[in-house]
């Protein structure tokens, strides 16, 4: 019967709240004066951690279709004039949820899946899609590299969820703004602001936050300070954060249990009892996330912000690749990721103009630097194999926006990026320490993008906006591979391709308190280094090999919405989608040099390869809802829907792996002068072995077991409860309890188990 208690209680939630809309109708009437709030067109203004409870009320219990989102066009627009379906995370909520990484904050919004092959780690899933069909964009500059891979990603968690400013998803095909990756979504970062004297109360003001959760042991300590002038400021944020080995609750399948696992002693692999089989050992870490932002305003029209950002992590440990065993014992002794470092330094520069080809133009100059390494040993095995990737990405970005007359307004750009990656590999033998160069996971390559854009938004009336856009892509590649480890049949590849890109969309309100929203929207991916020309070994018994002679995929997406508001009191927020993904970048079966097996890593495996050799479609409905109960009281709930099917080889169709079950969340919060608390209940649908796809099926490790003993993913739920309560204007103390009933489950495709029950306490100051 638990698969069926999160669906039931949400559906019951949700059908209580129906039934009430007209009765709420007629009650608003009612209401006295002071508890009807006025609506409001801007923002609540709550850009930094250090917030007090009275700031967060007003927004608690205004429940409108006017926030202000920068996704849409990358530049600042209220979200009822866009056709775009969007979720905002705000500093107020990232200080109640205490979320540890940028992963786990998307993941609070109940509107996106968050998968986690280990503690270190956080790959969203969006509308069917993820990894890099995926786009991630900070301060207006593109994370995504040449590298993404079509497996989980976790480089979301190198930006510090207490240095945001906001956080957006742009729901759908993104790729007239953002270019290639902005498949099913786009998460938009934008970071802490120097503000300057005119927009500061004090010369120095900053934040200081102290914070410890007991289901892994966590403890952060994260500082922030903003230094304002007249025409200069700083702004500066340092966070530390130390995980332990993560624990996972007592109620829930017996194969996520964490039994035994490997030691090394006197030079020999050792399968020792785990103590605990609740402790998942090994997978602690330690993050270190810094800050630097400069900002100088010559004049009122010109203003000038340089950002360093460096995140960098300590090793930390695969720990579904710990999981797997071979004819009964550990398949791997080791299996690791090196650290993972990414430092940006990003030149902004922002003019205004009245007249001329721009009222508005921002040029953002950016260098960033990715490091990662994984290192693997087989149990009982000498040989320890490491392979390190480095990327240095350019960009440039030049966007533009006009209005003409008071009805239209143009956005436009031009975009230009450059990849440069490089790829090495080394084996050590444990016994000799004798360390030779091994074979490289990629090419040494570079991967370019060029691109310019235009949209245009009309307001027809005062209650019709149309919204169109067009984008062309020109990209490149340059591929040189060693062929010293592997027979490839060339050594240089290069590829050159375009992708045209366009989206089309309306907002109509029939009245002030409905929107309805349609929008057509094409996005595109262009194969990256990634696709073309790795050399790993994706499952047991298979190898993927390079393949030069690879095309973009495109992204064919319409839906509709609704949001409608109800007496200021009660909000209600639909939308259906559907989206075909052709052409798409699937792995395949292959031959190499005639052959289709080759020996790799002293195993014969199976030769595969990146192809344009199918389509996949994804289906689905979102859907959110609002409510102010009482005075200070909200209600709120997200459920997303979707189903997704992937062609195969002979033409038959499979479930689409990154197409999660329905998933969502449930929020009772209450707000009273000092005082805030918040109870919810998060839950995640079943998905059966028959409803996994192809390549899940062979992955018993990651699954529990059904009753005919194959994999499948149960259906979980988690109760939480969490408080906020200002001590004084310059402390607050917060926490809560997660997972109360300390349930076990692993999200789908997960390959480590949640938290169990969790204690989360956390003190802050504001100064």
């Amino acid at each position: 019967m638990k698969k069926y208690i999160s669906l039931g209680l949400c559906l019951g939630v949700w059908g209580a709240l129906f039934c009430q809309s007209a009765w709420l109708q007629g009650a608003i009437a009612e209401l006295p004066p002071n508890l009807i709030p006025t609506q409001k067109n801007t923002l609540v203004s709550d850009d930094t951690l250090g917030i007090n409870i009275q700031d967060t009320i007003t927004s608690q219990q205004v429940l409108q279709l006017g926030e202000v989102v920068v996704s849409a066009t990358r530049w600042s627009q209220v979200s009822r004039n866009v056709p775009f379906r969007i979720a905002t995370v705000k500093p107020s909520d990232v200080a109640l949820q205490n979320p540890q990484t940028a992963a786990d904050l998307l993941g609070m919004t109940g509107e996106v899946f968050i998968q986690k092959s280990q503690q270190g780690g956080g790959s969203p899933m969006i509308r069917g899609f993820a990894t890099n069909r995926l786009l991630i964009a900070v301060d207006g500059v593109r994370m995504n590299t040449a590298i993404f891979r079509s497996g989980n990603l976790q480089n979301i968690i190198s930006l510090d969820p207490f240095a945001m400013q906001s956080a957006e998803v742009l729901f759908g095909p993104g790729s007239v703004m953002y270019g290639s990756d902005a498949v099913g979504g786009v998460m938009n970062f934008t970071t802490l602001p120097p503000k300057l004297a005119s927009e500061s109360p004090n010369f120095a003001t900053g934040n200081a936050t102290v914070r410890y959760s007991s289901a892994n042991e966590e403890t952060t300590a994260h500082f922030d300070l903003n230094t304002a002038w007249k025409k200069l400021a700083l702004a500066t944020s340092l966070t530390h954060s130390d995980f332990g080995d993560l624990r996972m609750g007592t109620n829930g399948p017996n194969e996520y249990l964490r039994t035994e696992y490997v030691q090394r002693m006197d030079n020999k692999d050792v399968v020792v009892a785990n103590p605990d089989p609740l402790v998942q050992r090994p997978t602690g870490y330690q993050q270190i996330n810094l800050m630097q932002k400069v900002r100088y305003q010559p004049s009122k029209d010109w203003d000038i912000t340089y950002g360093f950002h460096y995140s960098t992590t300590t090793d930390f440990d695969r720990y579904d690749r710990l999981l797997r065993y071979r004819e009964g014992l550990p398949r791997s002794a080791e299996w690791r990721y090196g650290p993972q470092l990414w430092t940006m330094n990003n030149l902004s520069v922002s003019h205004k103009a009245n007249s001329g080809i721009y009222d508005k133009a921002k040029l953002i100059l950016a260098q960033q630097h990715f490091e990662e390494s994984r290192t693997d040993r087989d149990f009982n095995m000498a040989e320890r194999r490491t392979r390190l990737e480095k990327v240095n990405a350019w960009s440039l970005n030049l966007d533009l926006q006009k209005a003409i007359g008071k009805r239209h307004s143009l956005f436009y750009g031009v975009e230009a990026i450059h990849d440069n990656v490089k790829s090495s590999g080394n084996n050590e033998n444990m016994e000799t320490h004798e360390v030779v160069v091994g074979p490289a996971r990629y090419p040494q390559a570079d991967w370019s993008s060029y691109a310019a854009y235009m949209a245009w938004q009309f307001e027809a009336s005062q209650k019709l906006t149309l919204f169109s856009g067009a984008r062309y892509n020109s990209f490149g590649m340059d591929a040189r591979f060693d062929a010293a480890f592997y027979p490839f049949p060339f050594s240089t590849a290069e590829q050159r391709s375009g992708a045209l890109t366009g989206n089309l969309g309306a907002v109509l309100h029939p009245s002030t308190s409905l929107q309805l929203r349609a929008n057509l929207s094409t996005g595109f991916r262009s194969p990256n280094v990634d696709d073309m020309g790795k050399v790993f070994d994706s499952a047991p018994g298979t190898v993927t090999v390079p393949n030069p002679n690879l095309g973009p995929e495109y992204a064919y997406n319409a839906e509709l919405g609704f949001a409608k508001e109800f007496g200021k009191l009660l909000r209600l927020d639909v939308t259906g989608f559907y989206t075909l993904l052709d052409h798409a970048l699937v792995l395949r079966n292959f031959t190499l040099n005639g052959q289709d097996s080759i020996l790799y890593d002293g195993e014969m495996s199976q030769v595969q390869a990146m192809q344009n050799a199918a389509s996949a479609t994804v289906r689905g409905i979102q859907a959110g809802l609002e409510i102010r109960l009482t005075e200070g009281c909200t209600l709120s709930s997200h459920l997303t829907w979707q189903a997704g099917e992937e062609e195969l080889d002979d033409g038959s169709t499979a479930p689409l792996r990154h197409a999660a079950p329905v998933f969502g969340i449930t929020r009772l919060g209450y707000t009273k002068q000092q005082f805030r608390m918040e109870a919810s209940f998060a839950f995640s649908g079943e998905v059966s072995n028959a409803d996994l796809a192809p390549e899940e099926q062979g992955k018993d490790y990651l699954y529990a077991l059904d009753k005919n003993g194959n994999p499948y993913s149960p259906s979980w739920y988690t109760l939480n409860f969490r408080a906020m309560y200002q001590l004084s204007e310059l402390w607050a103390i917060s926490g809560g309890v997660e997972n109360i009933t300390d349930q076990r489950y692993r999200p789908y495709s997960s390959g480590i188990a949640a938290a169990g029950r969790n204690f989360v306490l956390s003190l802050r100051a504001k100064f």
